[in-house]
């Protein structure tokens, strides 16, 4: 009996979901796994990434798919559907007026509110389903963003984690696509003729991502691999490069030109 039918994803974006998964141990036998399908291209093609590597993997793990309708039931999810029904993955929608919301509260913080909200209903509906693992479509991109976000407004140097548990809720959170390029992805979900539905939501135009976006466009033009140095940066934070208080016997040792041990940007991202 054959299985259900999977859309065939580029060589080189399996690759890159096989090595995040693979580099952060992101998978065991056993785990259930609901993707957080938010209709955009990058859920999308998580779907389909782990649909194939469900198929394909020794490692047993079942998948399901829960889609939250942030105008509370305005949107046509049947796309949605089918597109699971297509995959064998179960699916399920969770309507909350989030846009609604915010606009009665007149939220200075649009996203980062409707973040919280999306991310406690899937946290409900994967406890619900019996799953212990949440799959978020976080790129690349949105990794090197964050951590320009952070560095410029809370002055540290640091990202969202490919994978972490998060504590309240009891629930794992991974982002297989980490090491995939947001233009990859969206080059791949045109290919793949994926239901990509319409953008409903109305505060996305100015935000510190959006300009964070346009600055690492700008600096993108010159340095092509400006994505993957930063990266790399966010894995080789090492002591020896911080700046010591001057006290006796806190000098740091001088850094070598490359970062020793596993951690070294180079070994991970050859395929890249």
């Amino acid at each position: 009996m054959t299985g259900p039918a999977v859309p065939s994803l580029s060589l080189s974006l399996r690759k890159k979901v096989g090595l995040a998964t693979g580099r952060f141990r992101m998978i065991s036998p056993g785990d259930r796994i609901m993707i957080g399908l938010s209709g955009g291209k990058d859920s999308l093609v998580l779907t389909a990434a782990l649909a194939g590597l469900r198929r394909r993997s020794p490692v047993h793990f079942s998948l399901s798919a829960c889609f939250v309708d942030i105008t509370g039931g305005q949107t046509d999810a049947a796309p949605l559907q089918v597109f699971c029904d297509t995959l064998g993955i179960p699916f399920i929608v969770r309507p909350h007026p989030i846009v609604g919301i915010i606009e009665l509260r007149d939220e200075r913080s649009p996203c980062s509110l409707c973040a919280n909200i999306r991310r406690g209903i899937l946290n409900t509906a994967a406890k619900e389903e019996g799953c212990n693992l949440l799959a978020l479509g976080h790129n690349l991109d949105d990794a090197v963003e964050t951590a320009l976000m952070n560095l410029f407004h809370t002055g540290r140097f640091r990202a969202f984690q490919p994978k972490f548990w998060q504590s309240r809720s009891g629930m794992t959170v991974i982002r297989p696509l980490v090491f995939a390029e947001e233009r990859k992805i969206e080059k791949e979900a045109r290919r793949l003729g994926l239901p990509v539905l319409p953008y409903v939501c109305p505060f996305s135009v100015e935000t510190e991502r959006v300009r964070a976006k346009s600055i690492l466009d700008k600096l993108s033009a010159g340095n092509p691999r400006i994505k993957y140095n930063i990266l790399h940066a966010l894995q080789c934070l090492d002591e020896r490069d911080r700046w010591s208080d001057g006290e006796a016997g806190s000098e740091a040792p001088p850094s070598e030109d490359k970062p020793e041990g596993e951690m070294t940007w180079e070994k991970l991202t050859d395929t890249l």
